[in-house]
């Protein structure tokens, strides 16, 4: 009976936990890392045809997004997630795999030229299809037997659609302990989705920290703030152009918009439209409708009173690359909602191409911008932006809606720790960067006498008899050095980015009219034809 701590120790993304007891080899969440690796990540030791079973607490991709790696090295056990992440998992998989076929289509044109050996992708569409078929839907608060002497009972996070905490009993050699994996907590008082739910009790806690370390402030009042960019842009006769991820930021905006729309709050322009244009988000916003018993009481008071609470007149959706582009033809003030978040990649750059420069538009983030993204770059002032080889200059007006987070900050985790009335054993921070996950470990170490320590990658922890096996330091991950002619930059890894958006685009502009297919690649070889070195 022991946990081997493999990903997001002392880093955000890359959950990965490897538990074994009762003769089971199972994993809890099998994550990618996305963004700037920090510290080493010890390897699955153990083959992953080995692996019986993974338990899923959500569906964002640096707690899923190795699934289908997993299957394409021999796992064929069982999944066991709640109903709404089987369904989300099931899309944003595929959208990966097309992004890991992009890259490794790229990299091999280029390959060859150079006599380099061919690279193979992470994993295919058919690795994401396949691994679907290991998922065992659940729903929460019903406990399940998933081997002799384990059992375990999914409890909501408040974080995303159908995410959760994971409650898990295990009994062994007469040994009986109980251990909760946490999963990302939400923060409270989310449109649509429930607050996180507590548990009372366990011998041990592996809890998360991503914001270990930091408060997001007052909360704002979402619906005034919006309404007030809304009404003022379109009394310019501009567009809102609202960056915003696909699956959990685009659902909300649409709660926020349809309760403006309903109390008629926009005065001089009734049943103004609203574009969401992304086919990851409109496929995210189908299961979301298909999954309201998850609703929190507001949204499902509106449900049992008939009223869609993501639907309205005049919500229309752009899924073909043609009606993308017929948004901004457009002239009539609207909102525009669209992928990706941080306007690194997707559709909202060409959105971006035909407003920034409108003094009469708004740009409004909604999310967090990281560093070296193109909306960073907006956000902190830039007055010209390169858009598809054309020089922009940056006129519409820039705001952000602050304090729209889908995590707990650090008193909402404190008080989800605090909620136990049992104390456990002990508690096993992790799933934050360095300073958060070690502050927090503090905090509740003085504040609640809690036994709490932030374990590194390769860690190794016997439940049974509540010892370390291996305890491991971090090993930071070396920096690269760049020299001056060399092309792996900041602004290269922009590039790949975009190429992989370009095959993602391409691949979904399958089935097209032939005429409109033949001019997409004959505009895709007039591009590499002029960048060809």
């Amino acid at each position: 009976m022991k946990l081997t701590f493999l990903g997001a120790t002392h880093e955000v993304t890359g959950s990965c936990t490897y538990l074994e007891a009762c003769g089971q080899k199972i994993l809890i969440d099998c994550g990618m890392e996305q963004g700037v690796d920090t510290f080493v990540n010890e390897e699955l030791p153990i083959a992953p045809g080995e692996v019986d079973m993974v338990l899923l607490t959500h569906a964002h991709i640096d707690h899923s997004g190795k699934l289908p790696l997993l299957y394409k090295n021999g796992f064929r056990g069982q999944i066991f997630a709640t109903e709404a992440t089987e369904k989300l998992c099931d899309i944003m998989l595929r959208d990966s795999a097309h992004i890991q076929m992009f890259e490794a289509e790229w990299r091999n044109r280029k390959g060859r030229r150079a006599g380099r050996e061919e690279y193979v992708p992470m994993y295919t569409v058919e690795d994401a299809q396949g691994v679907m078929k290991c998922f065992i839907g659940c729903r929460y608060m019903e406990e399940q037997r998933i081997a002799e002497g384990i059992t375990i009972r999914f409890v909501d996070a408040g974080h995303l659609l159908g995410s959760s905490s994971i409650e898990v009993w295990i009994e062994e050699d007469g040994v009986k302990k109980k251990i909760v994996f946490s999963g990302d907590i939400g923060n409270e008082h989310q449109p649509l989705i429930r607050d996180p739910q507590y548990i009372q009790d366990a011998d041990y806690v592996v809890m998360e920290s991503t914001y270990g370390n930091r408060s997001h402030g007052p909360r704002p009042d979402y619906i005034k703030d919006l309404t007030d960019v809304i009404q003022k842009t379109f009394d310019r006769g501009g567009n809102v152009v609202i960056p915003a991820f696909a699956v959990g930021r685009t659902q909300e905006m649409l709660y926020f918009i349809r309760k403006i729309k309903e109390d008629k709050l926009i005065h001089g322009h009734d049943n103004f439209e609203v574009y969401v244009d992304s086919p990851l988000a409109i496929e995210a916003t189908r299961i979301f409708m298909e999954q309201m018993e998850d609703f929190d009481e507001d949204a499902l008071d509106l449900v049992n009173r008939g009223i869609n609470p993501i639907g309205f007149p005049g919500l229309k959706t752009a899924v073909t690359g043609d009606e993308s582009k017929m948004i901004n033809f457009n002239e009539k003030p609207k909102v525009i909602i669209s992928a990706s978040g941080m306007c690194d990649a997707g559709r909202i750059k060409h959105h971006l191409k035909h407003n920034l420069w409108r003094k009469e538009s708004t740009i409004l983030f909604v999310g967090y911008q990281s560093n070296g993204t193109l909306g960073r770059a907006i956000v902190e002032g830039a007055k010209h932006v390169k858009l598809f080889g054309e020089d922009i200059e940056v006129k519409a007006e820039i705001r952000v809606l602050t304090g729209i987070s889908g995590h707990a900050d650090k008193d909402g985790l404190y008080r989800w720790i605090a909620s136990f009335q049992k104390k456990p054993e002990k508690v096993f921070v992790n799933h934050g960067d360095d300073d958060a996950c070690v502050a927090f470990a503090s905090r509740i170490r003085a504040e609640l006498g809690l036994d709490a320590e932030a374990p590194y990658s390769g860690t190794i922890y016997d439940l049974a008899e509540n010892r370390y096996i291996k305890a491991t330091t971090g090993i930071p991950v070396p920096k690269k050095e760049y020299t001056a002619g060399s092309r792996r930059n900041t602004v290269f890894d922009r590039l790949l980015a975009a190429g992989q958006r370009l095959l993602a685009v391409i691949h979904r502009n399958e089935g097209g009219a032939n005429k409109d297919l033949a001019k997409f690649a004959d505009q895709i070889d007039a591009l590499c034809d002029k960048w060809e070195r």
